[in-house]
């Protein structure tokens, strides 16, 4: 990583704990993904809140799983986090990070509802995306039930799952389909060429590398990568009038720092409204992987206290 921002010193200590190796085959895919994913029910402990599980068709008629977590009771016209986890679209599952959204249901009193969106290379294209954009038309058809004000309908991921989330936005943006409230992009994976500069920065070690990177678009896309969709890659699409309020971070020791900086950076040439964070130090997911750090208790702080900006300026105005 010559020439690279260096790693916050706090957070290159706890990480130096970790062996980490790239990901560059199915082989080594298949040896990591069972540790992936991690059990919710210990970060349920403390929380008043109900769980309920469901299945939803997806297009091609499978069944998509959803969790719902709601504080208990629901507040009135509650707002509805759609959570979409991170995994570089081939590993986790919908509780991955879901620490995350929690602590909007426990401070916000959000509804959350997390999808199994399908993973690569088991399925490829937009299928993450449609799925998850059929969690958000199940959410938006069954908002009475939920207990949610459907215009405060907030789409929100983090890596992989960050994209999926700006995939969601424009999809449901093009196919008129729901009105979001805002979306989260907590340091997403938008484009597939990988070729920024940071994308060429951190090789070969870290919780993301360039290798990763490429493996994980490749099983998704195809090693040929032949016309991907605006909707599986969002830094692909030219036109991004029309989105709900934005928030995007990264941090500057990361393999996705400048294809989010350029994505907030298109959105404000295209009039729309984007707060953008880069956290000096911060390598991929510090804040999910380490929340005890200081620069992640920041990170998750200033997220926080902008979503809770913005639902009650929504409040104060309706």
């Amino acid at each position: 990583m010559s020439g690279a921002p260096a790693m916050d010193a706090e957070l290159a200590g706890l990480l130096s704990t970790f062996s980490l190796s790239p990901v560059t085959s199915v082989d080594m895919l298949e040896q990591v993904r069972p540790y992936s994913t991690a059990p919710v029910e210990p970060l349920l402990e403390g929380l008043t809140a109900s769980r309920r599980e469901l299945t939803i068709p997806a297009d091609d008629g499978s069944e998509i799983a959803l969790t719902i977590f709601a504080p208990s009771p629901v507040g009135a016209n509650a707002p509805c986090v759609l959570w979409l986890h991170g995994g570089g679209m081939i590993m986790g599952d919908r509780f991955s990070q879901i620490d995350i959204p929690l602590e909007w249901l426990q401070q916000l009193g959000a509804v959350v509802v997390t999808v199994e969106y399908r993973l690569a290379p088991e399925f490829t294209g937009t299928t993450p995306v449609e799925d998850a954009h059929n969690g958000l038309r199940w959410i938006a058809e069954n908002s009475a039930e939920l207990g949610i004000d459907p215009a405060r309908i907030i789409v929100a991921g983090t890596s992989a799952g960050g994209g999926i989330a700006a995939g969601v936005a424009l999809l449901a943006r093009d196919r008129g389909t729901v009105p979001l409230f805002a979306q989260v992009l907590i340091c997403p994976m938008l484009d597939h060429r990988n070729s920024t500069t940071s994308s060429q920065q951190y090789t070969g070690s870290g919780t993301w590398p360039r290798e990763t990177n490429e493996f994980a678009w490749n099983s998704l896309l195809g090693p040929d990568r032949s016309g991907p969709s605006i909707y599986s890659s969002p830094a692909l699409a030219e036109d991004l009038s029309g989105l709900p309020t934005t928030y995007v971070d990264a941090g500057t020791a990361e393999v996705f720092r400048d294809e989010d900086v350029a994505y907030a950076t298109a959105i404000w040439a295209a009039g729309g409204q984007a707060e953008l964070h880069v956290w000096a130090g911060g390598f991929h997911g510090f804040d999910a992987l380490f929340p005890q750090a200081r620069l992640s208790a920041a990170a998750r702080e200033t997220r926080t206290e902008w979503l809770t900006r913005l639902l009650s300026t929504h409040t104060a105005t309706t």
